[in-house]
């Protein structure tokens, strides 16, 4: 299984980017988030899951092993494949999905495009004892955070799941004056896309 990869971004799509890894190009299809924190010709590392099928072989990445854990948890229960799990980890973090996982918050994880109230359910049923209240692994904000540089890179993401330059770019702008202003660039997103709710 191939657990990380690390080297240079060749290239960022809308679902994807391109990890040039021992002179391969391995496509890696990750969240909005993790693909938002990714550099074109800048060297990343990300933790990875393989899911293979009888026709293909997909690679999915995620900025920490925790993502990647939960990933690959979440498809263990009932009704829940690869596109659903990563769907899940778009719109909730880590954090935020063992809370609602552990307290039964149906609300919360109906927020996840495909997940109804009954699919919720049954997550909730399946994985409640398999997760506990995860602490915050957040990183502290810096001092002076470059709120040019994150409004950037949350409206571009938003734009490329369908939304509007405008919509995405008054949707950022309201969640940075909202107190978003020390929030980092996955936090800003998940709030924008909280707001806008599914395309």
């Amino acid at each position: 299984m191939i657990s990380t990869v690390r080297g240079p971004v060749l290239s960022i799509g809308l679902d994807h980017a391109v990890v040039e890894v021992g002179g391969v190009g391995m496509a890696v299809h990750a969240t909005p988030s993790t693909l938002a924190g990714l550099r074109r010709g800048e060297e990343t590392r990300l933790w990875t899951a393989l899911i293979v099928r009888e026709d293909s072989l997909t690679l999915y990445g995620f900025a920490d092993a925790e993502a990647r854990d939960l990933f690959g948890l979440l498809q263990t229960a009932s009704g829940v494949g690869p596109r659903l799990a990563l769907a899940t980890l778009a719109v909730l973090s880590p954090e935020q999905l063992c809370t609602a996982l552990a307290d039964g918050n149906l609300t919360v994880l109906t927020q996840v495009p495909g997940i109804g109230k009954k699919s919720a359910e049954r997550l909730i049923l399946e994985l409640r004892d398999k997760v506990g209240v995860v602490a915050s692994t957040a990183v502290e904000p810096t001092a002076t955070v470059d709120r040019g540089r994150i409004r950037s890179e949350v409206s571009e993401a938003l734009v490329g799941l369908g939304f509007s330059a405008k919509q995405a770019d008054q949707t950022v702008e309201a969640v940075l004056s909202n107190g978003g202003g020390d929030l980092d660039t996955s936090a800003v997103l998940r709030k924008a896309l909280a707001t806008l709710g599914p395309k």
